[in-house]
């Protein structure tokens, strides 16, 4: 069954929409909506960057996690990461904060712990005291008044009063809720029997985390300016760089420059046929020769993440091919962002994706001998398209989702057949999946929803669209497998693989009626100026 659609050009917006025309038992996505009004974009100042948003809303955050917990007693108890030695050394690498206790306390240090009682609404940070002697070789850490002034916690105590707190805390039958039974605090002194609850604390923290709080927003925000001009200084250089080393060391140089030492993931500077691999981290290939980098980095700012990514060409100028693809992620990226707004169905966006990848590699040719529904049911796509749309952006580069999937949902599982799986900062698409997906939206039922998650305000997701040619990945699952090298076209497949592969992604924050773009480096030809025309 071919899916009919035009490409009708709204003169008021100088836009294309997708206008399908299809018998039913395919599914119909609406219309690609009007832009969103422009918005100001903040400019990288040090003077903004380190502006003072105010405390770190850790009671706020607290307030949440119990309202979503529905509980009317109990301590929420939470240990801070400790530092840590490599195996046999006295070296060990660089601390990085426990997400869940940071999201509750603000504090980015080792030795504390804290605790929330749901009862007295009452939330404390216990903090370490600092030897004298480990001021001389490792420095100071913030004192009571300074981890007081951070964050709008309740209180802040030594960790010392820890244990008599919670011996005096905790009456016979009260209970502790904990992530991990090994988080759990040591109670050998209690009243009486106190429970430990494992099950409830996670999925409630999830379900707190995935609406960020607007001091959340104001720091991925900050993340995405210093990410979007670290792009910047690479693209400006581009022309006098010869290794792809090169390529993250002023990334990650522009960063810590800025104040932003930590990556929220390792850098990714792909170039050529090392652009087809999703994760590549190398970093250590000569760019001569190659068509295009794939440069996916993305800063942290005060543990909060971003996660932006550009294609560009390393002259300068697109081969006709690399060009061809360029264009077709940058419209599958620009029509899925101009979709978003509280209460679209996240997985929608994927399939409006799929289609538009589908619809532009037949056009292409890489794709023949079968029409548009009848490839994109089979999931034939998945094998330049292979991994989701995009996720949660947060304390994590990869966040927490809440108590509902982005993509595959509860209706995608098979009876105990896992369909599609995670892949670090990914999530695996597999045709089997986007078969699934595609049924359900043939269905167009209320059950294809079921486990997947609608957008809602103050949610921030990455739209981040990619075509890749990765040979040996395609040789195995799809020109081997009979279902699917039907669909493919070797020969021009060929032209292909030099690209490697082409991805975009931003950081997208769902706002009251629509959305606004974190994320700031140009595209396109104004990507283009700055590699050609460097400041």
């Amino acid at each position: 069954m071919e899916v009919d659609h035009d490409l009708v050009a709204v003169d008021e917006f100088d836009a294309l929409i997708i206008e399908v025309k299809v018998p039913p038992k395919v599914p119909v996505l609406p219309p690609t909506p009007a832009p969103a009004a422009p918005r100001v974009r903040p400019v990288l100042n040090d003077a903004w960057l380190h502006d003072k948003v105010g405390k770190y809303p850790a009671k706020t955050h607290a307030q949440k996690v119990a309202k979503e917990l529905g509980v009317q007693s109990g301590l929420i108890f939470l240990p801070g990461q400790d530092d840590k030695n490599y195996e046999d050394s006295d070296m060990g690498p660089e601390f990085r904060q426990r997400r869940y206790f940071y999201y509750l306390s603000g504090a980015d240090f080792p030795g504390c712990s804290l605790t929330y009682d749901i009862t007295r609404d009452h939330l404390i940070l216990w903090i370490p005291y600092t030897d004298p002697r480990n001021v001389l070789w490792f420095g100071t850490t913030p004192s009571i008044e300074e981890a007081k002034a951070a964050s709008n916690v309740d209180d802040v105590r030594f960790i010392a009063g820890l244990e008599r707190f919670l011996y005096t805390t905790l009456a016979p039958g009260s209970t502790v809720f904990v992530l991990h039974s090994d988080q759990a605090p040591q109670l050998e002194n209690t009243k009486g029997v106190v429970h430990i609850d494992t099950m409830k604390l996670k999925p409630s923290m999830d379900a707190a985390r995935v609406i960020k709080t607007d001091f959340e927003v104001e720091m991925i925000r900050r993340a995405n300016v210093v990410s979007s001009a670290a792009h910047k200084a690479v693209l400006g250089r581009l022309k006098r760089l010869a290794n792809e080393r090169e390529i993250e060391a002023i990334f990650r140089g522009f960063g810590t420059a800025q104040g932003a030492k930590r990556q929220a993931y390792p850098v990714i500077a792909g170039s050529g046929t090392n652009a087809a691999t999703l994760h590549y981290d190398a970093n250590n290939h000569p760019l001569a020769g190659q068509q295009l980098v794939v440069l996916d980095g993305g800063a942290e700012w005060r543990c909060y993440a971003s996660d932006v990514t550009r294609t560009f060409p390393i002259s300068g100028q697109w081969s006709p091919e690399a060009a061809a693809i360029n264009a077709v992620v940058e419209r599958m990226q620009e029509e899925c962002i101009q979709r978003i707004r509280p209460g679209v169905i996240f997985y929608t966006l994927h399939l409006h994706a799929c289609i538009v990848a589908v619809t532009e590699l037949l056009r292409l040719g890489i794709l023949h001998n079968g029409t548009a529904s009848e490839i994109f049911s089979r999931g034939t796509i998945a094998a330049f398209f292979p991994h989701g749309l995009g996720h949660h952006v947060g304390l994590e580069v990869h966040d927490v989702s809440g108590r509902e999937s982005l993509l595959l949902g509860s209706a995608g599982v098979g009876k105990g057949r896992r369909v599609g799986g995670a892949m670090g900062k990914r999530e695996l698409m597999s045709p089997e999946m986007l078969g699934v997906m595609y049924r359900d939206a043939v269905a167009q039922s209320s059950a294809s929803a079921k486990g997947r998650q609608k957008l809602e305000k103050n949610m921030v997701v990455t739209i981040e669209p990619g075509i890749y040619f990765c040979r040996e990945y395609i040789q195995a699952y799809f020109l081997d497998n009979p279902l699917h090298a039907k669909y493919i076209n070797k020969k021009v497949l060929e032209k292909y693989y030099p690209i490697g592969g082409v991805r975009i992604e931003d950081c997208i924050l769902v706002t009251e009626d629509s959305y606004d773009n974190l994320t700031t480096i140009a595209k396109g030809d104004d990507m283009l100026k700055i590699i050609n025309n460097p400041i």
